[in-house]
C-alpha cells in the first residue's frame, strides 16, 4: 500500500455541493473528520462537566485540566488582559488536537496533515493578531517592525522585520502540517512492513515482533508529539497576540 494515499482528499459525495467562480466545492472525507473531530470535542466538553459532580469524575477531570491548562498558558505568556481571548485560544487548542488524535485512529484522516487546513488556520491567527493590534494602538501597531536600534541599521532590519511577520502563517502552518504528514507515513510504512513480515510465513513471525513493538513506541511518540504540536500552535498563538496587546513589551 503507497502510504501517501492516507493523505488524499476525496469527495464523498460525487455531486458537487455548490461552486465558487466556476469551481466545484465538494462533500470531502476532509470535511467530514474535521465535523467528526468538532463533534468529539464538544460532546467530550459538554457531558463531561454537564453535571458539575462536586467529586468530580475523570472525564471531568481532564476536561477541567484541559481548561485550567489552556487559561495557565495565556496567563503565562499574555498576562491577565490575554484572558480575554481564552474562548478563542482554547477552540483552536481543541480543535487541533482532537483533529491529531482523530487521525490516529487507523482508517481515519488527519485533517491536520493538510496544508490547505493548517495555513487556513494560520492565517486566521495572523488576521486576528493585525485586526487587535490596530484596534489598541492604530497606526502606532507598525512600530512593531521597528526594533530599538540605530537609525542606518533600520533600513536593514525594518525590511527583515517585515518579512518575518508575513511568514509566519507558513511557518506556523508548515510546522504543524509536517509534523503530522511525517509521522503518519513513518507509522504507515512500518505497518505496512509487519504486515508483510507476518503473512509471508511462519518463519517470518518472529522476525516480526521487534518491527511491531518499534510501531508501537512510535504510535506512543505520535501521540505525545500530536499534544505537543497543539500546544506549540496555541502558545505562538498567545505570542502573537501578546505582540498586538504588548507593543512595547516586544522591544
Amino acid at each position: 500500500m503507497n502510504p501517501m494515499e492516507q493523505f488524499e482528499v476525496k469527495p464523498l459525495i460525487e455531486a458537487p455541493l455548490f461552486s465558487i467562480g466556476g469551481h466545484p466545492i465538494y462533500f470531502t472525507n476532509q470535511a467530514l473528520f474535521m465535523l467528526v473531530a468538532v463533534g468529539l470535542a464538544a460532546l467530550f466538553l459538554t457531558l463531561t462537566v454537564s453535571k458539575n459532580r462536586l467529586v468530580p469524575t475523570r472525564g471531568q477531570s481532564l476536561a477541567e485540566v484541559s481548561y485550567e491548562f489552556v487559561a495557565n498558558m495565556i496567563n503565562s505568556t499574555m498576562g491577565h488582559d490575554g484572558l480575554k481571548f481564552f474562548p478563542l485560544i482554547f477552540t483552536i487548542f481543541v480543535f487541533v488536537l482532537f483533529n491529531n488524535f482523530l487521525g490516529l485512529v487507523p482508517w481515519t484522516f488527519t485533517a491536520t496533515s493538510q496544508i490547505a487546513i493548517t495555513f487556513t488556520l494560520a492565517s486566521f491567527v495572523i488576521l486576528t493578531m493585525v485586526v487587535v493590534g490596530f484596534m489598541k494602538h492604530g497606526l502606532r501597531f507598525f512600530s512593531l517592525f521597528v526594533p530599538e536600534a540605530p537609525w542606518y541599521l533600520l533600513l536593514l532590519l525594518v525590511p527583515i522585520e517585515v518579512i518575518s511577520f508575513l511568514t509566519r502563517p507558513i511557518s506556523l502552518s508548515v510546522r504543524l502540517f509536517a509534523n503530522m504528514l511525517a509521522g503518519h507515513t513513518l507509522l504507515a510504512v512500518f505497518a505496512s512492513f509487519v504486515v508483510l513480515m507476518t503473512t509471508a510465513g511462519g518463519i517470518m513471525y518472529g522476525v516480526a515482533v521487534a518491527p511491531f513493538a518499534l510501531i508501537v513506541c512510535i504510535y506512543v511518540l505520535e501521540m505525545l508529539v500530536a499534544f505537543l504540536q497543539a500546544y506549540v500552535f496555541a502558545v505562538l498563538t498567545c505570542i502573537y497576540l501578546n505582540e498586538a496587546l504588548h507593543l512595547h513589551d516586544h522591544h
